[in-house]
């Protein structure tokens, strides 16, 4: 299980991820908000982080780290169908965002390039831990 630091750092690096080009829009906004209810961070604290980021906490469990990459690429999904934003801009900062948190490559490329072939490009998450499992060293 993760600690209080931990989920404000994860919830940081969600904001920082959608605020990497631009502001939030209101959808992500709610994504975000949706996600910091479930990791049991308060709205006031989720409010500041908007405006105060927190410094980048490891996850160790490498389980987090990809259920972490799973909400990533579904924000990234929000910003482009409600952002039109580039897609290969939000490809690169996805790829960059699981590299710094210790995911193989291999496993990121694999689920990037699969993206297209599910509806909404959402990748089940069984697919995910499948991808993720085979290239867990």
């Amino acid at each position: 299980m993760i600690n209080r630091v931990e989920k404000l750092s994860l919830l940081s690096e969600m904001i920082a991820f959608a605020k990497y080009d631009k502001d939030i829009r209101k959808i992500e906004y709610n994504f975000l908000l949706g996600v910091a209810k479930q990791l049991g961070i308060s709205r006031e604290d989720f409010d500041y982080l908007l405006e105060n980021p927190i410094s980048y906490t490891h996850l160790k469990s490498h389980s987090e780290r990809i259920v972490q990459f799973h909400r990533l690429v579904l924000l990234m999904n929000i910003e482009q169908e409600f952002g039109g934003n580039n897609n290969s801009k939000s490809v690169i900062k996805l790829y960059n965002f699981g590299l710094r948190m210790g995911l193989s490559h291999e496993s990121i490329t694999k689920v990037l390039y699969l993206m297209d072939s599910f509806p909404n490009k959402i990748v089940p998450p069984d697919v995910l831990i499948d991808i993720f499992k085979t290239h867990y060293n």
